[in-house]
């Protein structure tokens, strides 16, 4: 048994780099691995035709929420509206191959167009590239199994990030719905717009958009209505975005007055299917200069990492809302995405993920696998092939009530109130995170939400909880240190000024002997282990033992190894009373050794 302590306190466990290689070189030869990284395979060969139909359905049903979206998300880009259509349609046929959740739709999100359109800069050659790099982030992410990072942001961060977002997105949208003309889509920017131009605003406009805002968030009910046609209910609910577009396309063409039109539209849409072509790795500057590919970059700065963050973000969080379930292999997930993004970038796209809207509504519309996304995606393309004349009669504030109405359900109110309720600190890193966002920037609203969270972590490491009490045992006064969490270099100065400080209080030699109890203590570093053995001899000057009791061998073994000579401060299996006593008779021996020398 001695033997065998003593091994577990002198050896350190290291992991066997060797046998970890030769293992994945074998679950790279497996099928089940490359059933994994191409899911399709797995599900492919037991597909049947009512898998087919109900795919059929779903995927056209999403595609005529896809394309008004796109439309809408393109224009709040700041990009041509083509360009929402152009990222609406190969995410859909990637992710069928590579996809692990059958409800997930990848394309153009409201989210996603918010950042990029401080980056656009007035040439869509930046929101392309951001797309390419994007994906190549991600894609990388992925092979290297970092799943894990989307773990580090917590729940308050991600709900006020979802929830500023929405506000902002919907606020830009808020001039449009009036016909008001706007120079910019931020928070604070079209508010003041909108009051200070508020007597701009075009009675055609304003009535329509008004109506088409109150009549979409009254189609979110008809679903819920109780009538003998619940699947019709059900579908006139889940199209009424498309339903919106069409009546607006309808008005504002049987309006016109010659080449007048009611209403501001959305313009000329470039018509036809995007070429296959290499993302822009330069682009024309001021003056007829040409910016190369390193300058490119520098402009896009922060969004690198940001953009690609937010992504993954999105998307795993879907996956895991529409998992019924089962585990998220988030790692799959971020090399799906990641695809989608840079194959997207070969047809003009700006970035793309998840869409919980479209996801929800594919949900609801009985997908089967993710065949649906064939479905979605043919209807977009064949939206860019025949229909963008006609959707060059869309009223924007068709396009504004329609972006608004998803963005007022985008406000995570109950999940506010779940975090109020559960833990009220928890505001702090929400509303920093929130009003950063709002008045600043999304990008720097997400680091300083992650910092505030950070700073709580390292604050609560730094300062772990210590229960001191002072007991008599077997008539020897001790100090019972009980040690409630695991301590890093961060908390060791901690517990040594803690201790020395309650010995101290107690008076000179009133404190004979402190024991620190281990059980919760299941690891420790090298700046642990020397601050141990600094508390040990600053006890001593104060005439005061220190003993270390059923700590676990792996923690125990850090100061062991550091300093052998220390491996007797330890004690194991023994009870407390047996060691104040073994401690005590110790110590009375030293000092008969003494006085007899």
């Amino acid at each position: 048994m001695a033997d065998d302590i003593e091994a577990k306190l002198y050896h350190e466990d290291l992991p066997n780099i060797g046998r970890i290689a030769k293992n994945r070189t074998k679950q790279c030869c497996q099928p089940s691995t490359l059933k994994k990284f191409l899911p399709i395979l797995d599900w492919l060969p037991k597909y049947n035709f009512s898998f087919l139909v109900a795919d059929l359905v779903a995927g056209l049903t999403v595609g005529l929420t896809a394309i008004p979206q796109a439309i809408a998300y393109g224009s709040v880009a700041g990009l041509p509206t083509q360009y929402g259509l152009y990222s609406a349609f190969m995410g859909c046929f990637v992710y069928i191959v590579l996809g692990t959740c059958k409800d997930i739709t990848v394309g153009p999100t409201a989210i996603m167009a918010l950042m990029v359109q401080t980056h656009v800069t007035g040439s869509a050659d930046y929101a392309v590239l951001l797309c390419f790099l994007s994906g190549c982030v991600i894609l990388i992410l992925g092979f290297l199994n970092l799943g894990v990072l989307v773990r580090f942001i917590s729940v308050p961060v991600t709900t006020a990030f979802t929830t500023a977002a929405a506000i902002t997105i919907g606020s830009g949208q808020i001039n449009n719905l009036f016909g008001i003309k706007s120079p910019s889509n931020e928070f604070l920017e079209s508010w003041e717009n909108f009051f200070t131009h508020i007597k701009e605003a075009r009675l055609n406009d304003s009535l329509l958009g008004v109506i088409t805002l109150v009549v979409l968030l009254l189609l979110r009910k008809v679903k819920d209505l109780p009538c003998g046609y619940k699947v019709l209910t059900k579908y006139i609910s889940l199209s009424r975005n498309a339903l919106a577009v069409i009546i607006g396309i309808v008005l504002c063409y049987c309006l016109k007055d010659g080449d007048k039109l009611p209403f501001r539209a959305s313009g000329e849409i470039t018509k036809g299917i995007p070429d296959f072509k290499l993302p822009p790795f330069s682009t024309p500057g001021e003056n007829g200069t040409t910016l190369g590919f390193g300058d490119m970059v520098s402009n896009l700065g922060a969004s690198l990492a940001s953009i690609p963050l937010i992504s993954i973000l999105e998307s795993i969080a879907i996956a895991k809302a529409f998992s019924k379930g089962k585990i998220v292999d988030a790692s799959q997930e971020m090399i799906a995405l990641g695809c989608c993004n840079i194959l997207s970038s070969f047809f003009s796209s700006m970035p793309i993920t998840g869409s919980f809207t479209r996801t929800s509504i594919n949900h609801s519309s009985g997908v089967q696998t993710t065949m649906g996304g064939a479905a979605t995606g043919v209807l977009v393309l064949m939206a860019l092939a025949f229909l963008t004349t006609t959707f060059s009669y869309i009223p924007k504030a068709t396009l504004a009530a329609i972006i608004i109405s998803a963005m007022i359900f985008m406000v995570e109110y109950e999940r506010i109130y779940e975090i109020w309720k559960s833990k009220k600190i928890d505001i702090i890193p929400l509303a920093v995170t929130a009003c950063v966002c709002l008045f600043w920037s999304l990008e720097y609203g997400m680091v300083c939400g992650i910092a505030v969270n950070a700073i709580f972590i390292l604050y609560k490491s730094a300062r772990p909880k210590i229960q001191i009490h002072l007991e008599k045992i077997n008539s020897t006064p001790v100090a019972i240190v009980e040690v409630q969490e695991n301590l890093c270099y961060s908390s060791a100065e901690y517990l040594k000024s803690k201790l020395i400080k309650f010995v101290a209080i107690q008076g000179d030699g009133i404190v004979k002997l402190v024991v620190i109890k281990g059980e919760e203590i299941t690891n420790i570093d090298s700046t642990v282990a020397m601050n141990i053995i600094s508390l040990k001899e600053d006890l001593s000057m104060l005439n005061c033992g220190l003993i270390c009791w059923n700590w676990n061998y792996e923690a125990a073994g850090v100061v062991c190894r550091l300093h052998k000579k220390e491996r007797s401060m330890f004690k194991f299996g023994k009870s407390l009373e047996d060691v104040v006593t073994d401690m005590a008779e110790s110590t009375t021996l030293q000092l008969d050794t003494v006085n007899e020398d």
